[in-house]
C-alpha cells in the first residue's frame, strides 16, 4: 500500500517538560496528535489540581494556533496525595488520570511511591470514582537486575493492584517485555498497555553498536530481541489493550552526551511514519488505526477523533531506518 487514511492518532504518553524546551517541543507532537496525555513529573512535581492548571495554561499557550490540540493533564501520585484533593481534582475536570511512578525509577521520579501499601486508599478512591491509573511498572530495588525491573513489579505489585481492584482502569506504561505482554492479554479487562516506537523498532544491542549509543538511553531499558518481537506481535495482532504511548522525552544534547546520560528518547516528530514502516513490515497496515487510533479511546472510554489523516509511503532517511 503506497497511501492509507487513518483516524488522527493520540499520544497517551507525552512528556513536554517546562519553561523553553516545552515551547520547542508542542509543536512536534501537536502536529501530528488531537490528544495527549502529559506526564506530571516536573521538577517540582503536579502534585494538585491547580498546579495542573497552571501547567495546562503553559502547554495551551506553547500550542501553534493551526493546531488542533488538547492536552490531558495528570496528578503526580505520593504517599502525601490527599484522597479528597484527588477526588476533587478528578472530578472537576483538573486533571484526567493519576501517575503511579516507584521512587527513583525514572526522570524526576524521586517523590514518588517507596512503598505501594501507604497508597492503596488512593487506589481504592481511583477506582470508586472511574480515575484511570498510570503506571510506571517497574522495581527499583538495586539487587534486581535493571534488564528484570518490569517482570518483578507485574509479579510483586501488579498483580495484587489487579487482583485488589478489578474495576480500577490501569494503563501498564511503556511495557518491554514478553512476561508484560502476556500479564495484559491474560489480564482484566481494565487493564491496558501502552507501547512506544522506540521499544517496537529497537532492541537492547541498539545502545551499544559501534560504542555507547546514549540517544537510544531510555527507562524502562531497551531489551532483548525476544521482547521486541513480542511487542511488535502485540502492537499489530489487532488486540485492544495495547495502544500508542509514545514517551516521547525530551534532554539538551549535554545532557544526554554527558556522565548523566539521562533516560529519554525524544521521538514525536517521526512517530507516526516510523510505525507505519514496522506495520508494514509486518503487513499489518490495516491494524495501524487500531493502535495509534482506536485502541486508547475505547480504554478510556473516550469519543474517537474526527478529523482524518493520510500517510503516503515514501523514502527518508530515518535514524531509526536500519532497524526497521
Amino acid at each position: 500500500m503506497k497511501k492509507i487514511e487513518i483516524i488522527k492518532p493520540d499520544d497517551w504518553h507525552v512528556h513536554f517538560r517546562d519553561n523553553d524546551i516545552l515551547k520547542a517541543v508542542i509543536p512536534e507532537t501537536s502536529r501530528h496528535f488531537s490528544r495527549a496525555i502529559v506526564m506530571p513529573n516536573l521538577t517540582p512535581p503536579i502534585l494538585t489540581g491547580i498546579h495542573a492548571n497552571e501547567y495546562k495554561a503553559r502547554v495551551i499557550a506553547a500550542i501553534p494556533k493551526k493546531d488542533n490540540f488538547f492536552p490531558l493533564m495528570t496528578l503526580y501520585l505520593t504517599e502525601n496525595t490527599n484522597k479528597k484533593e484527588l477526588k476533587q481534582s478528578y472530578e472537576n475536570g483538573s486533571v484526567f488520570a493519576a501517575k503511579l511512578y516507584p521512587a527513583g525509577a525514572t526522570t524526576n521520579s524521586e517523590s514518588g511511591v517507596q512503598n505501594i501499601q501507604n497508597i492503596i486508599p488512593l487506589l481504592e478512591t481511583m477506582s470508586e470514582i472511574g480515575m484511570p491509573s498510570l503506571i510506571h511498572g517497574e522495581v527499583t530495588d538495586k539487587n534486581i537486575d535493571v534488564f528484570d525491573r518490569e517482570k518483578f513489579f507485574i509479579d510483586k505489585t501488579l498483580d495484587m493492584i489487579c487482583r485488589k481492584f478489578p474495576e480500577l482502569r490501569i494503563t501498564l506504561e511503556h511495557i518491554t517485555t514478553d512476561d508484560a505482554v502476556k500479564y495484559v492479554k491474560e489480564g482484566n479487562i481494565n487493564l491496558s498497555a501502552t507501547i512506544t516506537p522506540h521499544h517496537l523498532a529497537l532492541n537492547r544491542n541498539s545502545m551499544f553498536e559501534g560504542g555507547i549509543r546514549p540517544h537510544f538511553y531510555c527507562l524502562p531499558i531497551l531489551k532483548k530481541e525476544k521482547h521486541r518481537k513480542s511487542l511488535v506481535k502485540a502492537a499489530t495482532s489487532g488486540n485492544r489493550k495495547f495502544f500508542l504511548g509514545t514517551d516521547t522525552a525530551p534532554h539538551l544534547k549535554h545532557d544526554k552526551e554527558s556522565e548523566c546520560g539521562c533516560a529519554g528518547i525524544f521521538n514525536a516528530t517521526y512517530c507516526v511514519p516510523i510505525l507505519a514502516q514496522l506495520f508494514d513490515n509486518e503487513n499489518a497496515l490495516p491494524q495501524l488505526e487500531g493502535f495509534i487510533s482506536k485502541n486508547g479511546p475505547k480504554h478510556y472510554d473516550l469519543n474517537m477523533n474526527k478529523e482524518k489523516i493520510t500517510l503516503i509511503k515514501s523514502n527518508q532517511n530515518l535514524i531509526f531506518k536500519k532497524y526497521l
